[in-house]
């Protein structure tokens, strides 16, 4: 099967094209100029130059293929470089849904995001309008919300990679965060990690599989773990332990307000708002559905951290 990829180069885009080449499948890949270097086997996928927002680059890449799987998320924006939720999220999507159309090329799977309505932050209605806009658009489609997907980044951003340099590896105690002014909560919001690797075969799987279309596919790694246990788990991976603190969320939102338009900011009042409302699967059958066991969150399956050292 020929399989548009839409997002290919990324962290979850590198495992999902390296899950279809280990299937007999043909990846096209989206490739913006300079990052050809990101593909995982050059020789074996086939190469499209261009961005999700040059439409021509678009059709090129869905032109022949059998399906198209999107990928593209952002974990913040930064709108005067031309880089938002709106533009990658949504309206990539919505073109992408066209250039399939164009090319007749029916099945359609997303990546969207566990948590995602139309009434909460930027992040979460543009998903939440991408998965709609999919929905409506009459092709065969599939949507997975992972959780928080962990594994070897391989020189991408990733969760865990990203709070063991920000966090764990800082000289300061790590922060619990809490919101209100009595800290009996801190750092007790639940994340349940996903594994990279069990998502990318998720995503294959469905090609083959008529009874996913339709279908909306929560996925969680098999156990919900509190933000005060994953940093005590990276730590641990590393062989160190960390130092933690209560830290109150009103004024790093306050701060916030006032710097995360800077890359430099080490988080956004929205990332904040969507940590503490934490990020737990209420039915997390999915895996089951797939007839797969999901890789539960721990020191060995961190091993890549202790290596990027």
């Amino acid at each position: 099967m020929k399989v548009a990829v839409i997002g290919g180069t990324g962290f979850v885009g590198l495992h999902i094209t390296r899950q279809l080449l280990a299937e007999g499948h043909v990846p096209h890949l989206l490739v913006r100029p300079g990052s050809e270097h990101k593909v995982a086997d050059p020789v074996a996928c086939k190469l499209v130059r261009g961005e999700v927002r040059d439409l021509g680059a678009l059709v090129e890449c869905v032109r022949g293929c059998d399906a198209v799987i999107y990928l593209i998320g952002l974990l913040r924006e930064f709108p005067a470089r031309g880089i938002t939720f709106e533009a990658m999220h949504y309206q990539g999507v919505v073109d992408t849904i066209a250039a399939a159309q164009e090319n007749c090329v029916n099945r359609f799977i997303l990546m969207s995001a566990n948590g995602v309505r139309p009434d909460g932050t930027a992040y979460q209605r543009t998903k939440y309008r991408a998965e709609e806009a999919l929905k409506g658009s009459g092709l065969k489609w599939t949507i997975f919300r992972p959780s928080v997907i962990f594994g070897d980044p391989e020189g991408r951003m990733e969760f865990c990679s990203q709070l063991k340099r920000e966090i764990i590896d800082s000289p300061l105690p790590a922060p619990l965060f809490f919101s209100g002014l009595l800290p009996t909560q801190a750092g007790l919001f639940e994340l349940a990690p996903v594994s990279v690797q069990d998502v990318a075969r998720a995503f294959v799987l469905a090609l083959s599989e008529p009874r996913t279309e339709s279908q909306i596919y929560p996925l969680c790694g098999p156990e919900r773990l509190s933000w005060k246990a994953i940093l005590t788990t990276i730590a641990a991976s590393c062989g160190r332990t960390k130092a933690m603190v209560p830290a109150p969320v009103l004024p790093i939102k306050l701060a916030a307000g006032l710097f995360d338009r800077f890359s430099w900011f080490p988080i956004t009042r929205d990332q904040i708002q969507m940590l503490l409302e934490g990020n737990v699967c209420t039915g997390n059958d999915s895996f089951a559905r797939f007839g797969l066991t999901p890789t539960r969150f721990g020191v060995e399956q961190l091993g890549y951290l202790r290596d990027s050292r």
